[in-house]
């Protein structure tokens, strides 16, 4: 039977502003991406976060990004790889205190925006963050862009790693995502953005934006808990899955 991981990141509000339909994502994913404090969230909001994770059993993973609260964490940083290996330490160092106090694990690194997509093309970037999780816990997962840089880099420092796939977003000839700035970037079509999912993980294929057939692994599909449409398309997505006869499953569960 296939398997497959059905992610979400979380735990993005700030203060008084709330971002995203948190309450309502976390039932219906097997794996939480959250938020450590430096492109979004907050203590109080890390806490809850973990709370409700561990009310509805769902693991539980480390959201690092860069020190960018303003342009949450989507802005390209020019950083040292130095800089780099400390800040996912930092942030892992922060969620680990709200897990150890919930008697849960982190069981995977996924990082955000900019960082995420700067260290699939950017071998040295990515092996930093890589030896961050390594020298912290070389047990967490490593989820990231399948047929990136940053899958290399886990690999090479020995990590397991989770590849990732999207089902809302574009991709380039190389396997990239399309920039948010650019046309055609975020996919809106709910029933096109299932159809490609339901492709990826049964054929490791999908088409750019160019018209490409690429080839893409499938350990962990992406879902956004934003937008107005956003618990109704994982809903959408979940039940699709399903009728597909694939099994959702945590990651640590996969591979």
């Amino acid at each position: 039977m296939l398997k497959v991981d059905l992610n979400c990141d979380l735990g993005e509000s700030f203060g008084r502003y709330k971002l995203g339909l948190d309450e309502e994502i976390i039932p219906l994913i097997s794996s939480a991406n959250v938020a450590c404090g430096f492109h979004a969230s907050d203590p109080v909001v890390m806490q809850k976060t973990i709370k409700m994770a561990k009310k509805s059993d769902i693991q539980v993973g480390a959201h690092p990004g860069f020190l960018d609260l303003m342009g949450f964490g989507r802005r390209n940083m020019d950083i040292s790889t130095e800089e780099a290996k400390a800040y996912v330490k930092y942030q892992l160092g922060a969620l680990y205190a709200f897990c150890k106090g919930e008697n849960m694990e982190i069981q995977h690194v996924k990082p955000h925006g900019a960082l995420y997509n700067m260290a699939g093309k950017n071998y040295d970037l990515a092996k930093a963050i890589c030896e961050a999780i390594y020298e912290f816990d070389k047990n967490i997962i490593l989820l990231g862009l399948s047929g990136s840089q940053l899958i290399k880099a886990g690999e090479d420092t020995g990590l397991r790693v989770a590849r990732e796939v999207f089902a809302d977003r574009a991709y380039e000839d190389d396997g990239s995502l399309r920039a948010r700035s650019k046309e055609g970037a975020v996919i809106t079509d709910e029933n096109i953005a299932i159809d490609r999912v339901v492709k990826m993980v049964k054929e490791n294929k999908v088409t750019s934006y160019s018209g490409k057939e690429i080839e893409i692994y499938a350990d962990s599909i992406c879902v956004h808990g934003d937008g107005v449409k956003a618990l109704e398309f994982v809903k959408k997505i979940r039940e699709r899955l399903i009728s597909e006869g694939i099994e959702i499953l945590p990651l640590k569960e996969i591979v």
